[in-house]
């Protein structure tokens, strides 16, 4: 099971970077860019796997995690437009289930 969830990591976070990397130069050329902090609580209980979402949110064009408190699972995101927490966490869900 956790083979398939690190597989199916892999391909959702490779689209995501490529999305996004078109995305921040899109926003880079026509200067659309609205920058905000916004605040995440996950559902990954795990402090390795809130780590692996933390790089993988950082890792992704455009969004850059600046606080992370495992204790309480919040992460503080900084993202360069306004975007909704799917988004900008589509590969919590295969986190999850590889270390929970």
């Amino acid at each position: 099971m956790r083979l398939l969830s690190t597989l199916g990591y892999l391909i959702v976070f490779i689209k995501a970077i490529s999305e996004s990397w078109i995305d921040v130069v899109r926003r880079s050329i026509t200067g659309e860019i609205d920058p905000k902090v916004v605040e995440i609580e996950s559902k990954i209980n795990n402090p390795n796997g809130l780590v692996l979402l933390a790089w993988s949110i950082t890792a992704t064009p455009g969004t850059l995690v600046i606080d992370l408190n495992t204790k309480e699972r919040k992460l503080k995101v900084a993202v360069i437009s306004p975007r909704e927490r799917d988004d900008i966490v589509p590969f919590e869900p295969y986190i999850k289930k590889m270390f929970d």
